[in-house]
């Protein structure tokens, strides 16, 4: 489930950074960057996992510290946002500081 958690998370930025008028001022290029390194690093450790234990390609329950697999893709979503949040902060700093 966190596959398809990234994967739709990916998506749906993409989407939005196409149709968005100043892509840019958001620093949506940084959040899709972000985005679709997640979703194919997840991609890649699901591929390597099922060729080497066999078993289902996507798991809906875990073996870890969080069980749902859907809440595992959230947590990994969270700090993604929180460091694409950082960073557009410190870029509108610097825009208003260039204008002055």
């Amino acid at each position: 489930m966190w596959l398809i958690t990234s994967l739709w998370a990916a998506i749906i930025v993409t989407v939005v950074y196409i149709h968005a008028e100043n892509p840019k001022k958001y620093n949506l290029d940084w959040l899709c960057l972000m985005l679709w390194g997640l979703a194919i690093m997840v991609l890649v450790d699901h591929s390597i996992g099922y060729l080497r234990e066999g078993g289902e390609f996507i798991e809906i329950t875990t073996g870890g510290f969080i069980q749902n697999g859907a809440l595992l893709g959230i947590t990994m979503l969270i700090p993604i946002f929180i460091i694409w949040e950082v960073a557009a902060l410190i870029s509108k700093g610097r825009r208003e500081t260039q204008k002055r």
